[in-house]
Formats: C-alpha cells, sequence, structure tokens
C-alpha cells in the first residue's frame, strides 16, 4: 500500500493549512477553529496520523480526521468562545511511549499536563519566571520527551534557561550554568557515551555532557554566518544527524540551514535552492519516513528534502508566518 506525506503548517494569523502532495499544494484546514488564530504549536499523535492536536492564541484544538474539523479541547487555560485568550499556548508534547500523556507549555511561561489524552488537566509546579525583561512575558517555548529515559521530560524557556523533569512533570530543576543565554529557543539529544544535549539560543548553540547541569557555548558565529539560533532537531533513525535553523534575528531578514553528521561536533551549511527570507524557524519530521525533512522560515518560506538534507527543493507556497510544522505518513 502506498503510504502519502500529509504536511501541517501552523500560522500566525492564518490558521493551519494543509498539504496532501508532500508540500506540492497547500489549503487551509481550520474548520472548527477560529480561522485567523495563531497557532505556534502542533503535535502529532505517534500512532494515529489522524490525530492532531493545535495550540493557538484562543485555546488548544485537536483534530481526528486529519484536519477537516478541528475541536476546542477545554483546559484550565482556555479562554473559552472569547479570543484572545489571557494565556498563549506556545509548544506541545504528546509522549512517545504514552500518548494519552500530553504537556503544554504557555505563555506567560507555565507547564500544564493531562494523563488522560486531554480530559483532564493539572498545572505542574514547575518554579518558572511569567514576566522577564526585554519581551515582557516569557514563553515555554520547546518540550522535550527524553528518547533514552521516559520519565524525564526537557523544557526550554525564553527567557528562563532549560528545566529538567525526571518524574513525568510531578517535580522540575532550573539548569542554566554556563549558558550563552538563558534564552531558549529548541533542544535535542545525541544519545551515546557521553551523550550530548543541545540547547539553541539567540545568541549561540550551547552544549552539555552532564545532563544539562553545565553548559559551554559553540561560539557558533566563527563558523556559522549568523549567531542566532533556532529550530534544533534529531533525525528519528539517527541521531548524530541534526537539523539546525539560524539568521540574522526574529525575524530577521535572511537565514541558513545547517546540518550536522556527527552529533553535533562539526557542522555544514546546506545548499537551499533559494536564500530564505527570514531566519529558519521550525522543522518538520516524523519517524515514520525519517529522510523526508521539511523547513520553514518564519516569514514563509518552505523547503522539502527527501533525502535527509543532501539536497533540498523550496515548495511553491508562500506563507505569511510560520512557526511550527506537523509530518504524518498515512
Amino acid at each position: 500500500m502506498t503510504m502519502n506525506s500529509v504536511i501541517y503548517a501552523g500560522t500566525v494569523g492564518q490558521g493551519v493549512w494543509r498539504s496532501l502532495d508532500e508540500g506540492e499544494t497547500f489549503q487551509r484546514s481550520s474548520d472548527g477553529m477560529f480561522m485567523e488564530a495563531e497557532v505556534r504549536a502542533l503535535a502529532a499523535h505517534p500512532n494515529d496520523p489522524e490525530c492532531l492536536y493545535a495550540g493557538t492564541d484562543a485555546g488548544l484544538y485537536r483534530t481526528t480526521n486529519g484536519g477537516a474539523r478541528w475541536e476546542r479541547i477545554e483546559t484550565p487555560f482556555d479562554p473559552g468562545n472569547g479570543w484572545p485568550a489571557g494565556t498563549l499556548i506556545w509548544s506541545l508534547l504528546i509522549h512517545p511511549r504514552n500518548p494519552d500523556l500530553i504537556f503544554v507549555g504557555t505563555c506567560p511561561s507555565a507547564l500544564y499536563r493531562s494523563r488522560n489524552g486531554g480530559a483532564t488537566w493539572e498545572k505542574l509546579p514547575a518554579a518558572l519566571t511569567p514576566e522577564c525583561a526585554p519581551i515582557v512575558y516569557s514563553r515555554v517555548t520547546c518540550l522535550l520527551a527524553d528518547p533514552e529515559d521516559s520519565e524525564t521530560i526537557w523544557a526550554g524557556v525564553e527567557i528562563d534557561g532549560v528545566w529538567r523533569s525526571r518524574d513525568l512533570g510531578e517535580t522540575w530543576v532550573r539548569l542554566a550554568s554556563g549558558l550563552s543565554s538563558t534564552d531558549i529557543h529548541g533542544l535535542a539529544i545525541v544519545p551515546g557515551t557521553p551523550r550530548t544535549l543541545f540547547a539553541t539560543t539567540n545568541n549561540d548553540l550551547n552544549r552539555s555532557q552532564d545532563d544539562g547541569e553545565t553548559w559551554t557555548p559553540q561560539q557558533v558565529k566563527q563558523f556559522f554566518p549568523h549567531a542566532y539560533c533556532r529550530g534544533i532537531v534529531a533525525k528519528s533513525d539517527d541521531p548524530q544527524t541534526l537539523f539546525l535553523g539560524n539568521g540574522n534575528g526574529p525575524p530577521g531578514t535572511t537565514g541558513n540551514l545547517q546540518v550536522s553528521r556527527d552529533g553535533g561536533a562539526t557542522w555544514q551549511q546546506a545548499a537551499l535552492p533559494q536564500t530564505p527570507n527570514s531566519t529558519i524557524w521550525t522543522f518538520g519530521v516524523t519517524p515514520a519516513s525519517p529522510d523526508l525533512v521539511f523547513a520553514a522560515s518564519v516569514n514563509g518560506y518552505l523547503y522539502r528534502s527527501r533525502d535527509a538534507a543532501a539536497t533540498w527543493q523550496k515548495c511553491a507556497h508562500e506563507f505569511g508566518e510560520v512557526r511550527t510544522l506537523a509530518v504524518v505518513l498515512k
């Protein structure tokens, strides 16, 4: 049976868009949610390609039919039918080994957890700082399930450092020693001995080999065109391969895509067919098709690779502002 890749793009002001042909064409797929919602987080169910969650400024939504229709989930941080919300969703995590376990990160910074697929929710006791200069409100920009320890969850907060829980969110510790900046944008883990953690920030890429206790800035401005680093993701079947987006600022006017094949020891800039119009912000990958990679600039350029970032094509559709991508195979 032929499997087809479906790509979802979460935009700011235009809701969710969907492509049924690997990015060749896109149609808006926001039925049931506020059509002009800010969608900053998408998460696909690991076992059901028809089920996705969308985190927006108008609440948390779920689709069970591949985006044809969305329903709003009642949560403690839900604005009801009002808009905009007092709390915006910036990050989502469906636990890969237990899909009923869902984590949400918000702005102002807070962490929430559901143990039953979104039926009920609890606020987690992480002492995140909700306000900070100069952005006024801090936000949980990324959530990551540890690939080697199913009890460990990681969170990156802008601007409040890296946070770690070893008990599925019951308790949290802040890890910021040595970071070039506490303005965390993305997190990735490379298993091995020693295993390596990476945290992207507004001014560098930071590495830890002691489970986040201490960090070492990589001084990427020496070999990247720009120091501002954003999205980072490990290839699902080969975590030694990493994809990293950077550029000259948020949103920036140009961007670059960096690839490492040796666990972040060295990096090579990808040859994109057209220079990005802003920072490369986010990636779309799926374990079901690990060589298929999508990368988006925050101002709407979308790139596709079918050979694990060896070559790239620019997709024809251009968005206004893209914050998140999700890819499923069905």
